[in-house]
């Protein structure tokens, strides 16, 4: 039995030199713009057998637009980043750079009164864990770029500083296929998005 996750990054509330810590704005209009021109393209991943999203608007917005209806599931939220809530991390270091810098070199650190990397990275694996096991049943999930780098990280057992070299861009599909702790990172072409494992 092998199961199947692909998951789609939101599309951008913002610039991506922007980008804040649990950013709950909406899509933007460039956003919705580009949506709308990935459509085609990801409107396939509509098929899936069970369709989640992450609870962020623009999150849902996507799922939504695309035709998924997905259900939100609070497990795939981002990172809770305590008072950096909604801070760049330009801005978090401006404030609080020896906090910033041990954050980003110590996966278990929580200076900024949220959740450690670790804890986000274990609470998104558990969550990929945790879905229904049906032989070859396919999953669609749209989420915030951070989370998918969780997954990735978590599904390739990888250490947690890989974190950091993971760019995920958004209206990206990623997509992992196993169960019970082994997963696979799996890199289609668009015509296959639609077949079965």
């Amino acid at each position: 039995m092998a199961l199947r996750v692909t998951f789609v990054a939101a599309a951008r509330s913002s610039s991506l030199l922007a980008e804040r810590f649990q950013d709950d704005r909406p899509l933007d209009q460039a956003g919705w713009d580009e949506v709308q021109r990935s459509a085609w393209d990801l409107m396939s991943l509509a098929a899936a057998d069970l369709r989640y999203c992450s609870p962020t608007p623009r999150s849902r917005a996507t799922g939504d637009a695309l035709g998924f209806a997905p259900l939100v599931q609070p497990a795939l939220r981002d990172c809770d980043m305590g008072r950096w809530r909604g801070l760049t991390l330009g801005e978090a270091m401006a404030c609080e750079p020896a906090a910033v810098d041990a954050w980003l070199a110590d996966p278990r650190a929580t200076p900024h009164g949220g959740e450690s990397l670790l804890s986000f990275i274990s609470r998104v694996g558990n969550w990929l864990e945790t879905r229904p096991l049906e032989d070859g049943c396919r999953v669609v999930a749209v989420a915030e770029p951070s989370v998918i780098r969780a997954a990735l990280v978590y599904a390739l057992k990888a250490p947690p500083a890989t974190y950091w070299s993971i760019d995920v861009r958004p209206l990206s599909t990623t997509t992992v296929t196993g169960l019970g702790g082994r997963w696979n990172l799996r890199f289609d072409a668009a015509s296959a998005l639609t077949s079965r494992a």
